[in-house]
């Protein structure tokens, strides 16, 4: 069990499967916890090989016995069945937590430590969260009149009023929590739930407040909107 958990673990670590699971920065500590867990089962297995064989008849008779006796305690074969969730982890996969999730709890955003200059492109490409914290906390002064890029999927309200979102982590995904960024402007007719979109616009005075924490949710002057592909990383860190 030890080796095929430590597999598991080095699997996920060295592909994307990782991702559904804790945010990118554990990466190597998930890959340590793998390595670690393959060298246990690996000692264990050499250890027991190693055991010192008893020689002579009463000897082999008292190692009959002792073997009868082991044989007499072993484990059941159902816990075999403790395999299944190492298989799930690697086949059946999780996916990250969409709309649905996300507009039923409140914004995450938070006061943002960092708001250095943007750089000089155009558009700026901006995290969501990023551009949400600057809109909501600094009243889009470093924000200005530039043309922002950002992506996230897409969340409906109620009212079927369109949020640009990304789902932040503080450590997994059991913690995952929604930033939201309304959309006003030139909005798509029709927007799908959950549909990954990258959005070009500008900053906007608009806010409003998250009808489940009271939480402050910015707006973006969308100038462009296109579909696009989810990204391997779905999540977004905590500020």
């Amino acid at each position: 069990m030890l080796l095929l958990l430590g597999a598991a673990l080095g699997y996920a670590g060295l592909t994307d499967l990782y991702l559904r699971y804790v945010k990118a920065g554990l990466q190597p500590l998930l890959l340590v916890a793998g390595g670690v867990l393959i060298v246990a089962a690996v000692a264990t297995i050499w250890f027991e090989r190693r055991r010192p064989r008893a020689a002579g008849e009463g000897a082999e008779q008292e190692h009959r016995e002792h073997e009868h006796h082991e044989h007499e305690h072993r484990e059941p074969r159902i816990a075999w069945l403790l395999v299944l969730p190492l298989l799930a982890l690697i086949f059946v996969a999780p996916p990250p937590p969409g709309s649905y999730a996300a507009m039923r709890d409140g914004t995450a955003l938070q006061q943002p430590w960092d708001l250095s200059a943007l750089p000089a492109d155009d558009p700026v490409p901006l995290g969501l969260v990023d551009y949400a914290g600057r809109a909501a906390y600094d009243h889009g002064r470093s924000l200005g009149d530039r043309r922002i890029t950002t992506s996230g999927f897409i969340s409906l309200d109620e009212s079927g009023a369109p949020y640009l979102v990304r789902m932040v982590l503080n450590c997994c995904a059991a913690d995952a929590r929604p930033v939201k960024v309304g959309l006003t402007g030139r909005i798509p007719p029709i927007l799908q739930p959950d549909t990954w979109y990258e959005i070009t616009g500008v900053h906007t005075d608009r806010q409003a407040a998250d009808p489940i924490n009271n939480g402050v949710i910015p707006y973006i002057d969308v100038m462009e909107a296109r579909p696009v592909p989810a990204p391997d990383d779905q999540y977004d860190s905590a500020s």
